[in-house]
C-alpha cells in the first residue's frame, strides 16, 4: 500500500475551492511536491533506527518479542522519533525548496485569493508546511514498519532470515509450553 500525504487539514477549504474552479492539476501538483519532499528524508531513517537497535536492552527485546503485533514499531517510535524528526526536518526543508512546494503553495493561494479569501485563510490558518510534511513522513514510516512487523509475526514465510526464523521459532515454542 502506497502512503500519500494529503493536504493539511487547514487547507481543505482552499483545496475544495480550487477543485470546484477546475484547478485540480494545481492541487495535485502541490500534493505531489509535498510527497516528493517527504520521500527525500526517508533514507535517513536507516541510521537512526539502527542506532535504536544498538541501544536496545534485553528487557526491551523480550517485551517486543512477547508483545502485541506492533510492539517493535512502538519501541522504534518511542526511542527514535525525536531523532528522526531532527534528521528529517532539514532534508524536508531543502527538498520543499527544490521541488517547489512553497512556490506551488503560493500559486494555489493566489488562485483562491480573489476577493481576499486566500489571504484571509492564510492569515487565519498559517501552515508550517515543512513541519507538517516531516510529521506525516514519520507517520508513514512507522505505518510501513508496523505493516512489515505484522507480516513477520503472522506469516512464517515472511521471516526471511535465519535470525528471524530462530527468534520467532523460539517465541512460538515458548508460548506452546506456557
Amino acid at each position: 500500500v502506497q502512503v500519500r500525504i494529503p493536504l493539511p487539514e487547514k487547507l481543505r477549504t482552499v483545496e475544495r475551492t480550487l477543485r470546484t474552479l477546475g484547478q485540480d492539476q494545481l492541487v495535485n501538483e502541490f500534493e505531489t511536491a509535498m510527497n516528493r519532499a517527504a520521500e527525500k528524508a526517508v533514507p535517513e531513517a536507516v541510521e537512526v533506527l539502527a542506532s535504536s537497535i544498538r541501544q536496545m536492552r534485553l528487557a526491551d527485546a523480550e517485551q517486543i518479542l512477547r508483545g502485541h503485533d506492533t510492539a517493535a514499531t512502538d519501541y522504534f517510535r518511542r526511542t527514535s522519533e525525536t531523532n528522526l524528526h531532527h534528521r528529517f526536518l532539514p532534508i524536508v526543508k531543502q527538498a520543499t525548496a527544490a521541488v517547489g512546494v512553497t512556490a506551488t503553495y503560493k500559486r494555489m493561494m493566489e488562485r483562491v485569493s480573489f476577493g481576499g479569501i486566500g489571504e484571509a485563510i492564510l492569515a487565519r490558518e498559517a501552515v508550517d508546511l515543512d513541519a507538517y510534511i516531516t510529521d506525516k513522513a514519520l507517520d508513514a514510516l512507522f505505518l510501513k514498519i508496523a505493516e512489515q512487523e505484522k507480516l513477520i509475526r503472522e506469516n512464517p514465510a515472511a521471516r526471511t532470515t535465519d535470525l528471524l526464523r530462530k527468534v520467532f521459532g523460539a517465541i512460538l515454542r515458548g508460548t506452546e509450553t506456557s
